[in-house]
């Protein structure tokens, strides 16, 4: 055969349609493979177990897209992938994205990369999934930098294409003409993907969160308060602002110590500076038995004067990160050194668990995609895994110990569900913060929207308030040596909001449980509630029903409240504000405050009380909550609780319950006990919850009812 001919035919070959197979791999999870898919994968990186005990109680579903409309081929020595839309159908995912809710239209580089104020794809966790409002999920197993265009261009042979417009007479011509497709190129021959069925956009991402493990549940005390110090505090600085927090009676469970704790830093020796903590197991224990834990900043890169140097340098890459050495942590040789130093010097001596720096980007300092790495990895895929690796080799040391952990990390990725991890960066807008927790719902992560400084005590107290009403409360004072009480004219407000968090530990702890057992994000979209459907609402007062909010939410993105559990919707209030609209479900909502009936499928406007976050509670809505400690409950700690039930609804919901701080749950060490509301036929409420279960933890003492709503 003639070269040019062959060539010809290996290029027509290699451009056409690649047949296809699907499996169904768990209840509505089909798994479809080309080509050959690289070993080493997302999956494969985090190494997790699905949860399939969970997703079996999903329920059961056919196959969401036309398989037919499944488009793979290879084509440049790259896999590219075809998923049909429809035109009403909107999208969302594709990571931890900032300033974007809705991804239809967009043009995406998924690379793990700090977030550079730009939602381009390059974000701490670039999860390669979308959930579709359609009620199906599709998610990319590659651990390479993905090229999406999510809805974004128009092939000629388009099934449905756009209506042909001419700029110079149409004055709804567009630029960006409607595509019917997501195009999705893998820079590998061959890949594994994953379609995830409904019915609703609920259940997918509950489906994927239980594939990847399901949520993590932190220890009681993660869901307290922390606060990171000073990077160069001592020993005696460090118990001086424990007690400062005790005497003024704000809820402390953990410090975070920064930088300083070590010898040296960028890069790292991960041993403790003598001259600040002269006796460190002393100092934790002291901490430990004052109920506070410490959490302890690092990030991988191994300094030439630590002690692991030599035992490490053969097993780490080409390049340098400030001159540190990089472990690969793919190998289990390079694993054992890095994490044993963790486990003898930190971990052995009470060490609470981690913040990890640095493995995020930007491509300035971090490694470049041209390092070579001893197990053969490209620098590629270990920068799209190292936030999963890191998280989950520390994880596993603390699972030894029968310790549960709860850190932060810079970067994550799909596989990384079930890490105790949360993410942050260096970014600090207050309106980005709430944009990145509502999309960490869709991408399978954890966000804080942490407080570091402010410019004046409204933006300090709203800041604290959103803060109370996510994954980690914490005060990041690495840099300003802030704290709670650093604007006197606000102090008892936060005060206030910070004892508020901890009585609703109950609450928080439970919803955690709902994450790791069912895999509902207990911080998400509220999009994804029920009663957020088209055409159920119209806005309070309005002369005119053209305006109907949930018609414009198709088209416009809700950037600015999210769901906190079950029950609670959040609205967050911004310095400057004095009021701001809420878009409330279909369905009674009640004012979390009051009780007072707030509305029902309209838009609200409410007045910005300055010593409150709006919060609003769905009728029926069941909140668990306690006294306001100064600590979380400690292990098997009994407590007593009141049970908040707000609106008109009788109703049944469930508390879980563990000793808070081990993995016994993993071995059925766990109950469920159930909630109950019920209206009386003489009008009184009257609540139940049912008996404690034999042999199970048990960690309530007494419980009282208060019905909010009058």
């Amino acid at each position: 055969m003639k070269p040019l001919l062959f060539a010809l035919l290996f290029i027509s070959f290699s451009i056409h349609a690649q047949p296809l197979k699907w499996v169904e791999v768990a209840n509505g999870i089909w798994k479809g493979s080309v080509g050959k898919p690289e070993v080493y994968d997302l999956l494969k990186a985090a190494d997790v177990k699905p949860n399939t005990a969970g997703i079996q109680k999903l329920p059961a579903s056919t196959f969401p897209l036309p398989k037919t409309d499944v488009i793979v081929r290879f084509q440049d020595g790259k896999t590219y992938l075809r998923f049909p839309l429809e035109r009403e159908e909107q999208l969302y995912g594709f990571g931890l994205n900032f300033q974007t809710i809705h991804q239809r239209g967009r043009i995406l580089r998924l690379h793990v990369d700090h977030y550079g104020n730009s939602d381009n794809g390059r974000t701490h966790s670039p999860t390669p999934f979308y959930v579709s409002t359609k009620g199906y999920g599709v998610f990319i197993n590659s651990a390479r930098y993905l090229d999406v265009y999510a809805g974004s261009n128009v092939r000629k042979d388009s099934k449905n294409p756009p209506e042909l417009q001419d700029r110079n007479s149409d004055k709804n011509w567009s630029a960006k003409p409607y595509s019917d497709a997501v195009e999705i190129l893998v820079p590998a021959h061959g890949v594994e993907f994953y379609v995830f069925a409904g019915p609703n956009p609920m259940d997918v991402i509950r489906r994927f969160n239980l594939f990847n493990g399901g949520g993590c549940l932190p220890p009681r005390w993660g869901l307290g308060f922390t606060q990171r110090v000073n990077r160069l505090y001592n020993a005696d600085d460090v118990k001086q602002e424990a007690t400062e927090f005790e005497e003024k009676g704000y809820p402390l469970d953990f410090i975070g110590l920064e930088p300083g704790w070590q010898s040296a830093s960028y890069p790292c020796t991960f041993e403790w500076d003598k001259g600040r903590f002269p006796d460190p197991a002393g100092f934790v224990k002291e901490m430990s038995d004052r109920h506070i834990r410490l959490n302890l900043w690092t990030n991988p890169y191994v300094s030439p004067k630590a002690s692991i140097y030599p035992k490490i340098e053969t097993y780490t890459a080409s390049h340098t990160v400030w001159v540190g050495a990089i472990p690969d942590l793919t190998l289990p040789q390079a694993r054992k050194v890095f994490f044993d130093k963790f486990e003898q010097d930190h971990i052995n001596i009470g060490v609470s668990g981690y913040k990890i720096d640095e493995v995020d980007g930007y491509d300035s300092y971090l490694f470049p995609d041209v390092t070579t790495f001893p197990s053969g990895r490209s620098a590629e895929q270990i920068r799209q895994t190292y936030g999963l690796l890191v998280q989950k080799y520390s994880t596993e040391v603390f699972h030894k110990k029968n310790r549960r952990t709860y850190g932060l990390v810079r970067g994550s990725n799909a596989g990384g569900v079930s890490f105790p991890y949360v993410i942050y960066n260096d970014n600090y807008s207050h309106q980005d913060f709430i944009t990145a927790l509502i999309n960490s719902g869709f991408a399978g992560v954890l966000w804080t929207p942490e407080v570091r400084a402010s410019k004046t005590s409204e933006e300090w107290l709203r800041r604290m308030q959103t803060v109370c009403f996510s994954p980690m409360a914490m005060i990041n004072a690495w840099s300003s040596s802030t704290k709670p009480w650093s604007f006197p004219d606000v102090a008892n407000e936060v005060k206030e909001i910070a004892q508020l968090r901890m009585q609703m530990i109950p609450y928080w702890y439970t919803e955690f449980a709902k994450y790791h057992f069912e895999g509902t994000p207990p911080f998400r979209a509220v999009n994804l509630e029920e009663g957020f459907v088209s055409g159920s609402a119209k806005e309070k007062n309005t002369k005119s029903l053209e305006e109907n909010p949930y018609e414009e939410a198709l088209n416009k993105e809700i950037k600015d409240q999210y769901m906190a559990g079950e029950y609670l919707l959040v609205a967050p209030v911004f310095t400057g504000q004095t009021s701001r609209k809420v878009i409330l479900p279909r369905g009674n909502w009640y004012d979390f405050y009051t009780g007072d009936y707030a509305g029902n499928g309209e838009i609200i406007t409410i007045n910005a009380a300055l010593n409150k976050i709006p919060v609003f509670v769905k009728d029926g809505g069941i909140i668990p909550m306690m006294q306001p400690m100064l600590h979380a409950p400690e292990l098997n700690q009994k407590v007593d609780l009141e049970i908040r039930h707000y609106g008109k609804k009788n109703s049944t919901s469930k508390l879980y319950d563990d000793d808070g701080e081990t993995f016994d749950y993993e071995k059925g060490a766990y109950s469920w006990r159930e909630l109950k509301a019920e209206k009386q036929a003489d009008g009184q409420w009257k609540g139940s919850i049912s008996a404690p279960q034999t042999g199970k933890p048990n960690t309530i003492a007494n419980v009282s009812w208060k019905f909010m709503t009058k």
